[in-house]
């Protein structure tokens, strides 16, 4: 299982939110690139960014600050946060970001995931973000009535690399992931799933590798809080 350790982007610097709230914004450090190296530096496989901005606006905005971190490590880095359309997914790839993270417009134009899946194999990931079990949107700004299984099942199939499943309701609050939930989306597809939101602590890293069909968990602010070592983490979850 790996440790995706998070960059979340926020006007050039690395923030988390709480409660995916953008006004409840907390800065951790204001090179993006340094904090990449130091994530390489302590083992980590992969890294996770976002574009919080563009997750609102509906396109990139942090392309600064990503370029630094793709100039500053060579470890593989998944980005999602305002990819809405293949032209944009182009654009980050040939860039050198490893893997886009699709939400809102799995959501909104799932046939355009499932062609950037043909076009770009295995470097097309889901992100599936659920407030009180319903699919969130537009920088969560947007619940819909669809529920996260309804709208992981239309990709079975089709080539999407990973689902990453994130729990608004215990993002940046570490409230401890929402396991349950979790494994039980990953039983009932067959897509890789990759846990996300409230983990907080190395137990709640042993609960999440109890379901081996998870790919990886995302975290983010236990980490910048000092609560998980990266290189604790990551033994941990290789063991």
């Amino acid at each position: 299982m790996f440790l995706f350790p998070a960059i979340d982007l926020k006007d050039g610097a690395c923030v988390r939110l709480k409660l995916g709230l953008m006004e409840e914004s907390t800065v951790f450090n204001t090179d993006p690139g340094a904090q990449a190296r130091d994530f390489a530096a302590a083992g980590a496989e992969w890294i996770h960014v976002v574009d919080l901005n563009g997750a609102f606006a509906g396109k990139p905005v942090n392309g600064a600050a990503v370029d630094s971190i793709l100039k500053s490590v060579s470890v593989p880095v998944q980005l999602g946060g305002g990819i809405r359309e293949m032209a944009t997914i182009e654009d980050w790839l040939a860039r050198g970001i490893r893997r886009v993270i699709l939400g809102t417009v799995a959501l909104k134009n799932p046939a355009l995931v499932k062609e950037a899946c043909k076009c770009f194999p295995g470097r097309v990931a889901v992100g599936i973000d659920a407030k009180g079990g319903k699919v969130a949107v537009e920088g969560w700004a947007e619940t819909s009535d669809l529920t996260v299984l309804e709208l992981a099942r239309k990709f079975e199939d089709c080539g999407v690399a990973a689902l990453i499943y994130t729990d608004i309701d215990r993002d940046g609050v570490l409230a401890g992931p929402n396991v349950a939930a979790t494994a039980a989306l990953a039983d009932a597809i067959s897509i890789p799933v990759i846990a996300s939101g409230g983990v907080s602590s190395l137990d709640d890293l042993r609960a999440l590798k109890a379901y081996p069909k998870l790919e990886g968990v995302i975290s983010g602010r236990a980490i910048y809080d000092g609560r998980i070592d990266v290189a604790q983490a990551i033994a941990l979850l290789k063991a």
